[in-house]
């Protein structure tokens, strides 16, 4: 009963979290907005430049943060599943590299060519290279001894994979470096209604598919052995997991550019704040706090320092790496006291 009661107040402190960065994104700005203005604009009624704002510029950006935040949230938690420790994430093990390595290539030469870079191209690209990464992993993974190993040689990936692109980048023309410094410095500034509109439909689709496999992940943790005897088809629930991680993982690095810690930071977070790991719970609350998230860290990106913007990567990184750090720091000393 008292976990229960625990879980329902968490989510009702998520869904306020959720409300307040919400509004706070589409009242706080160069132009201030008053709480009033903003619900006269989301009811249709405000008009002139405070509606200009908020529906042209601070809504679109608001509802980025929020979908791709929980997104790479989940991609985070399904990652931490797939591996079974607490510091996997499409950032640290490299895979978020994997993807802007591939979205560089693929932005230089077509930008050379085509003049510009066609959204689909891009995504394809992204999760081209983000599965690419994950199967390397994977392969390590078979030999790494322990969790600490595998996450230096996902260190080590992503720094290989950043070496290739310095690499690319060279060959680039002025156009196609400007375009790739802007993109690769994670920013949920440059996503356009339209791309988002597009990749909504293929993010909410994944999530809504890992949503559908609650039970299995449940099963999942309990072991492989336990997971075929509940009727889990191991091999092909492991290839769908890892594909709707590197899918959700590589929407957002295709729309925002590569955004640090987040996908290990929140869903520790999130099993902290619920007090429980079962993955019914688990998954929305993952949704719900990493698109608060990540809404926080856009709005003090943008604020701040203003005029002055940050990167969305900075931020996040200045506040998920000391969560990464106490986890790992926590894990050594359950290592010394067992």
């Amino acid at each position: 009963m008292k976990k229960g009661l625990r879980i329902r107040a968490a989510y009702l402190l998520l869904a306020a979290a959720f409300l307040l960065f919400l509004g706070l994104s589409l009242c706080v700005g160069s132009m201030p907005v008053g709480p009033r203005e903003v619900t006269a604009v989301l009811l249709g009624r405000g008009e002139g430049a405070a509606a200009q704002v908020v529906l042209r510029l601070r809504l679109p950006r608001a509802l980025a943060a929020a979908l791709l935040g929980g997104a790479l949230s989940v991609s985070g938690y399904l990652l931490q599943t797939f591996f079974a420790t607490p510091i996997a994430g499409p950032y640290v093990l490299g895979i978020s590299s994997g993807a802007k390595l591939a979205v560089s290539i693929v932005m230089v030469f077509a930008v050379q060519r085509l003049g510009a870079l066609p959204f689909p191209l891009m995504m394809a690209a992204a999760f081209a290279g983000a599965m690419a990464v994950t199967l390397l992993i994977l392969l390590f993974a078979g030999r790494a001894r322990g969790m600490a190993t595998l996450l230096v040689i996902g260190i080590m990936v992503g720094n290989v994979c950043a070496a290739v692109t310095d690499f690319f980048v060279t060959f680039a023309d002025e156009a196609g470096v400007a375009n790739l410094h802007a993109w690769s410095q994670g920013s949920f500034a440059g996503v356009s209604r339209e791309n988002l509109l597009r990749a909504a439909p293929l993010i909410l689709a994944a999530l809504a598919a890992v949503f559908l496999l609650c039970k299995p992940i449940s099963a999942f943790r309990l072991g492989e052995a336990y997971a075929q005897s509940m009727g889990v088809n191991v091999r092909a629930f492991r290839v769908l997991l890892i594909a709707l991680s590197s899918l959700l993982s590589a929407g957002v690095t295709a729309l925002t550019g590569p955004i640090s810690f987040v996908g290990v930071a929140v869903p520790q977070l999130s099993r902290l704040l619920l007090g429980t790991s079962r993955p019914e719970h688990m998954i929305p609350g993952t949704l719900l706090l990493g698109a608060a998230f990540c809404m926080g860290c856009d709005l003090a990106a943008r604020t701040a320092f203003a005029p002055t913007e940050l990167a969305v990567s900075t931020v996040t990184a200045f506040f998920g790496a000391p969560v990464v750090i106490a986890l790992m720091l926590r894990r050594s000393a359950g290592r010394e006291e067992a």
